[in-house]
Parts: structure tokens; sequence; C-alpha cells
């Protein structure tokens, strides 16, 4: 299965994340098909960005969000 999700990235106790399309067997941090967005949890408020097509055209091809990536994606304004 196909799945949109975080890669860590940044240094230790100041993390970064990307928002990336990967097979749900690929590690964590590991391969990935496509990145679609950042996400940056230490900023205040929180900053992110999704590049909407993307995220639509895995969306609409079988993608699943995982949980923290669904709530990224409905504050950008894309339903599944």
């Amino acid at each position: 299965m196909v799945k949109m999700r975080l890669r860590r990235m940044g240094k230790k106790k100041a993390p970064m994340y990307r928002i990336v399309v990967a097979d749900s067997r690929s590690p964590r941090d590991g391969r990935f098909i496509e990145e679609i967005g950042h996400y940056d949890p230490t900023q205040n408020p929180s900053a992110f960005s999704i590049d909407e097509e993307a995220a639509k055209k895995w969306l609409k091809n079988g993608a699943q969000p995982t949980e923290e990536v669904a709530k990224l994606l409905k504050l950008a304004g894309i339903e599944k």
C-alpha cells in the first residue's frame, strides 16, 4: 500500500519533517516515491506547505495519509 507520511529531518531535538509518498513497507526515513511538502513544528505557529496538485493526485490514486498528514491536509483545505 502507498502511504503519505512524514519523513524526519533536522538535528537532534530540532525536528523538521518532509511530507512524502512512500511504500508502507519502506522505513520511516528510507526510500520514498515523491516529496510533496514540508512541515516545521518548531516554529510558532507551526509552518507547513503542501503541493496541492501532487497531494490530490496521490489521494485520487489511493494513497492513504497517516493521522498527522491527514491533519495537515485538512488545514491546507485538501479533502480525501
